[in-house]
């Protein structure tokens, strides 16, 4: 079965089945309609991967896969020299057979801040807007979530995450490489993630509303973002970039925030947590050797962006919808 089949297979029988008939087209056009000249590549060593019949794997504690024997080591530099084929890798880190990709960012520490505050994902259904190469995937399915849905439209980011969805093929966890944009009203998820989003959306207020037309009655969104002091009328929008970043729009605080969120109907909102993000969390590695965090900071003040902005701080809130 191949991935979009598998998709559609579980989709079936839940409030999300009326979703497949527009995702269909949607899934059929990208897959025909790629431009990236990386395509090819990517597909050709997503079929260099080992084939392993019984694979030990760990989703709750962190994104780890083993085997009962160890590869050999020529077998870890073929790996080894596969996995660098999907370089840079941003989201992470992964364990596969021997191998660490220390990824640009600590995805785990993130997950490790909003997890106590969340609802239980058990037997849930959860969408995860934005999901990257699927670290927060693996671990909400870790966390026995029914079913797992991440949407990112970026190419690399959707074979990165079938590198390690190709150990767990009987697993409720799917990656549809497409925008919230392409998604129609569905009223259908438990729980909506949305972590490193918001203030690359020129609309937010419009994004806000798109997830909260993803989520049933008294389903739970969990929102992170970069935000900055102030009160309910403070917001930043950037000039041409933020932290060398050109797609920055809008940095709310965490008051204007909260007032967005019950604008657009929400109720219990909560700021869970506040943290200032590190060069120790965000950080150039073996697997990700472009400029990271510390390049992005002002070297004689590093509370401040090259640009004079205040640096990254970043919050999490959840809320409910009605």
């Amino acid at each position: 079965m191949n991935w979009k089949s598998a998709l559609y297979q579980d989709l079936i029988d839940t409030k999300l089945e009326a979703w497949i008939h527009t995702l269909i087209p949607q899934l059929e056009s990208w897959e025909n309609n790629s431009k990236n000249a990386d395509t090819k590549r990517w597909q050709k060593q997503l079929q260099q991967l080992p084939d392993i019949d019984q694979v030990k794997f760990d989703l709750k504690t962190r994104v780890a896969f083993e085997q009962e024997s160890a590869f050999s080591d020529g077998q870890s530099a073929h790996l080894q020299s596969v996995l660098k084929q999907f370089m840079p890798w941003r989201k992470g880190p992964f364990h596969l057979f021997g191998i660490d990709i220390d990824t640009e960012w600590r995805s785990d520490w993130k997950w490790d801040r909003v997890l106590p505050h969340i609802a239980p994902l058990k037997d849930r259904r959860v969408l995860d807007v934005g999901c990257g190469s699927g670290y927060h995937l693996f671990r909400m399915l870790g966390e026995e979530a029914k079913l797992v849905v991440g949407i990112d439209p970026t190419e690399l980011f959707f074979y990165q995450f079938h590198i390690f969805k190709k150990y767990l093929p009987q697993h409720k966890v799917h990656f549809a490489p497409i925008g919230i944009e392409d998604m129609p009203q569905l009223d259908a998820f438990d729980t909506v993630f949305s972590m490193g989003v918001l203030y690359h959306r020129r609309d937010p207020i419009e994004f806000l509303y798109q997830l909260k037309q993803q989520l049933n009655s008294g389903g739970q969104l969990v929102l992170e973002t970069i935000v900055i002091d102030g009160d309910d009328k403070a917001v930043l929008m950037p000039d041409e970039r933020y932290a060398q970043m050109r797609n920055v729009w809008f940095l709310p605080s965490c008051d204007a925030l909260a007032q967005w969120l019950s604008r657009v109907g929400f109720v219990d909102i909560k700021k869970v947590d506040e943290s200032v993000t590190s060069i120790e969390e965000q950080r150039a590695t073996e697997w990700m050797t472009n400029h990271s965090l510390v390049d992005f900071l002002d070297p004689n003040d590093p509370i401040l962006t090259v640009e004079g902005y205040p640096a990254p701080k970043r919050a999490v809130f959840t809320a409910t919808k009605k």
